[in-house]
């Protein structure tokens, strides 16, 4: 068995090497084939390995002794004057949680491809649900007038045969639930438990985030987000039809709010 996982472990990077192999290359042409400098014009690297690093409270130094690098090669990096081999991208990518398509590619470029996530709804239902998540919470919508349980906070969106529900309990500590439906009958739904644990937690950033985020993860926000002194964090498993995450936001390098989620298809 031992072996077994090890050969495993082994065909995975090596298949992730030959990718950024062909991702290099696609990078060198852009620049006419140079290979002594890439820009932050052409990938989004060097801001986010520093998002991701103060993210997890780790100076430039800590973060050269997991990489058995200087510290010199670090600033580097979170310069833009150079790019680490393909073992360190793949440290990173394993150090901080991220894929190493969000590590290496610009923002631009994982906001087209993300959307594609494996989903079994129609790319009706799709639409209608980037829409209803863009226009209710994350934009500020009022709640509604009537909530559907005592002290709910409920926000809804139709369109012709389409309803989109996002309700939830409490504020500091809370819980909810968002589901869609179409001509009464379930078709989505995502439930949701979190808490502020520290002081600074603003509102308005969380509702920032998700709403950069919308067009990249069809399920909560962007794996990275800053502004500020605030940086948002998300992750998860799974696709459209059966999926588990966690976020959390950090303000000046310490967490202030986490949140759980997990969702999927509905079926009777």
């Amino acid at each position: 068995m031992t072996n077994k996982r090890s050969i495993i472990h082994f065909v995975y990077h090596e298949l992730i090497a030959k990718l950024l192999v062909i991702i290099y290359n696609i990078i060198i042409k852009k620049k006419g084939g140079k290979r002594s400098f890439i820009s932050i014009k052409d990938m989004n690297f060097s801001k986010t390995l520093q998002q991701l690093r103060n993210h997890h409270q780790l100076s430039q130094e800590a973060l050269a002794e997991k990489l058995h690098v200087s510290r010199q090669a670090v600033a580097k990096w979170e310069s833009g004057q150079t790019m680490p081999d393909l073992t360190n991208l793949m440290i990173l990518s394993d150090l901080f949680l991220v894929s190493l398509d969000r590590l290496v590619k610009d923002q631009d470029d994982c906001q087209k491809t993300s959307i594609t996530m494996n989903h079994s709804l129609s790319n009706r239902h799709i639409k209608f649900l980037l829409e209803a998540k863009q226009n209710t919470y994350a934009a500020g919508l009022p709640e509604n007038d009537m909530p559907s349980r005592p002290k709910a906070h409920d926000l809804t969106y139709r369109q012709g045969s389409l309803l989109y529900m996002d309700t939830y309990l409490g504020s500091e500590k809370f819980s909810g639930q968002e589901a869609l439906w179409e001509d009464h009958i379930p078709l989505w739904t995502m439930n949701y438990c979190g808490k502020v644990i520290g002081e600074g937690f603003a509102g308005h950033f969380l509702k920032n985030a998700l709403q950069s985020g919308i067009n990249q993860n069809l399920v909560r926000g962007p794996e990275l987000f800053s502004e500020g002194d605030f940086t948002y964090h998300c992750q998860y498993h799974g696709d459209m039809d059966w999926f588990q995450g966690y976020e959390s936001i950090y303000y000046l390098n310490e967490k202030i709010y986490e949140c759980f989620f997990h969702g999927g298809l509905v079926k009777d």
